[in-house]
């Protein structure tokens, strides 16, 4: 059941993030921040969908460490968006919000996978 919801968690952040970036105007030179932040936010579901193929366990737990890799990184760039006035203050707790949701629910299910409950 959690992992589902993980998964669901890890889609609806990037569509969300894909939203607000249609909003942000790249022509003046933000395009490389909005790339980044949908690679990396993107990036946090596809290697959970990798994981459940994981050739082994510890491929399993490879995918799982990457995502948390990209949820980190993903919020590296919300930072970075609303420093560069591309978000509000409010867009930016909420979108952190998400991301620190993910990231616990990440760290759990590492640390369950690993068998150090």
């Amino acid at each position: 059941m959690e992992k589902s919801d993980l998964r669901q968690r890890a889609k609806d952040l990037a569509i969300k993030i894909f939203s607000i970036c249609d909003n942000i105007d790249t022509k003046k030179g933000r395009g490389v921040l909005v790339n980044q932040i949908i690679r990396s936010s993107t990036s946090i579901g596809a290697n959970l969908h990798e994981a459940n193929y994981g050739a082994s366990k510890a491929d399993f737990i490879n995918k799982l460490q990457i995502s948390l890799k990209e949820c980190y990184e993903t919020e590296y760039w919300i930072d970075m968006l609303q420093s560069a006035g591309c978000i509000t203050d409010d867009i930016k707790s909420e979108l952190l919000q998400d991301c620190g949701v993910i990231r616990r629910m990440l760290v759990k299910s590492i640390t369950t996978a690993k068998g150090k409950n």
